[in-house]
């Protein structure tokens, strides 16, 4: 007798951020709490455009942006607004 071969099974699959409605864009407002001691953590802190403590930016939420704040998470305060 012939057996058939088994499929190899599917990966399975990932659930993915929910995306904004056309015309409404998230933004972040990223206030700085504390001074950055490390190189790398005044050019992140650069990077977002912040100049000084308790200075706020808004900036619009890109993978980009997220990563910059990941590298300074202890130093600022994220709020998340929808424009």
């Amino acid at each position: 007798m012939t057996e058939k071969a088994a499929k190899p099974a599917k990966p399975a699959k990932t659930a993915k951020p929910a995306k904004a409605a056309k015309g409404e864009k998230k933004s972040l407002t990223v206030t700085q709490l504390r001074r950055a001691i490390d190189t790398r953590q005044l050019l992140a802190l650069q990077g977002l455009g912040l100049r000084r403590i308790r200075h706020q930016v808004s900036r619009e939420d890109t993978p980009s942006i997220r990563g910059l704040i990941l590298k300074v998470r202890h130093l600022v305060d994220v709020v998340e607004v929808k424009n």
